[in-house]
């Protein structure tokens, strides 16, 4: 994904979004709506995807993307109404969203209105589907909640966003196997030696951690820090994350001790550094910290890199953003932590 525009989009009254290829971090408080800017692109571009996929579907059409667009929306962001994510304003009022790629045949734009129940107005019809599904990654694990859980989803009605069903269906994908498995060790390796052991899924639809030292050790045993490691290496030993491709990842150093917030902060330059764009959204100080100063080691410079920093004016929620952390403004969010240090320190030499 290239950029990303939006007006009346929730909280959002208009951004502008100009994403790098390689890593991109969206910062913010709770409450600003960085989980909807990485759910509206996601959905955009599952729903290109999954309708590609279809053979019948050779190409892109009005009467296929409109309706599809209208329920991968609702599904992945759950609201009442579609048009409970237009912006609330006196009146009606209408969301519009844009999304653009390096390629401009995947461009696509489309809109809905306050009072819409359902109905997706597409402006801009891509004139070629897209060839490879993103990858959306919750603030949770779901390696744990695996087994049985897409035909589960499938045949009752869940209150769980449709980001975590699309996620176990790529999770449960086969490995590949062929001319990439030495490429797909050599991508897996750093990630297999920070969790001590490889990702494998049983017969019984379960996934284990085996390694040496500790056999085979099933998946709600092993440290959530190194679940999530374990979920980017079977995404990248099914082809999910490997060469290209594009990972939406919410608030990855949630619950994590800061040693494993190291680890996962590695792992996503690591994909990053192996042909995938990755976008995610935090709000803590140490994850953005460990991201700047591993960015700048030799294993990971030449890393493009883009930060958005998200806060609230007068006109809804405004962005601001630049090619490091310095060139964007000052949050609310790191200013209290850095007060907090200051205080901490002024206290300790009392």
């Amino acid at each position: 994904m290239k950029t990303l525009h939006v007006k009346n989009f929730t909280a959002f009254g208009e951004g502008q979004f100009g994403f790098s290829p390689g890593l991109n971090v969206i910062i913010g408080e709770n409450g600003l709506g960085k989980t909807h800017l990485l759910k509206l692109p996601y959905a955009a571009m599952a729903v290109s995807a999954e309708l590609g996929q279809n053979p019948h579907n050779s190409q892109p059409s009005k009467t296929l993307l409109q309706p599809r667009m209208a329920q991968k929306l609702v599904d992945v962001f759950r609201p009442e109404s579609l048009g409970r994510m237009a912006r609330r304003q006196q009146g009606r009022n209408r969301c519009e969203v844009r999304v653009g790629f390096d390629d401009s045949r995947w461009n696509m734009s489309f809109s809905f209105a306050t009072n819409s129940k359902s109905e997706v107005k597409v402006e801009r019809v891509p004139s070629k589907w897209l060839d490879k599904a993103p990858v959306f990654l919750p603030t949770r694990e779901l390696l744990t909640i695996y087994p049985g859980f897409v035909s589960l989803y499938d045949s009752r009605h869940l209150e769980f966003e449709e980001t975590w069903r699309d996620t176990c269906t790529l999770l449960g994908a086969p490995a590949l196997r062929g001319p990439t498995t030495q490429k797909i060790a050599r991508v897996l390796k750093p990630l297999e030696d920070e969790m001590g052991g490889q990702i494998v899924l049983d017969r019984n639809g379960r996934f284990y951690l085996k390694g040496a030292g500790i056999g085979s050790m099933e998946m709600s045993l092993v440290a959530e820090g190194h679940r999530k490691l374990a979920m980017l290496a079977r995404l990248i030993s099914t082809g999910s994350l490997l060469d290209k491709g594009c990972l939406f990842w919410d608030e990855p150093e949630s619950n994590l001790n800061p040693k494993l917030i190291r680890e996962v902060a590695r792992a996503i330059l690591h994909v990053c550094r192996n042909g995938v764009q990755v976008i995610v959204a935090t709000h803590s100080l140490f994850f953005l910290r460990e991201l700047e100063m591993l960015s700048k080691k030799e294993e990971f410079k030449g890393i493009g890199q883009q930060y958005f920093a998200i806060g609230r004016s007068n006109q809804g929620v405004v962005v601001d953003q630049g090619e490091s952390v310095e060139e964007i403004e000052p949050l609310t969010m790191l200013d209290e932590e850095l007060m907090q240090s200051d205080r901490f320190l002024e206290e300790s030499t009392v």
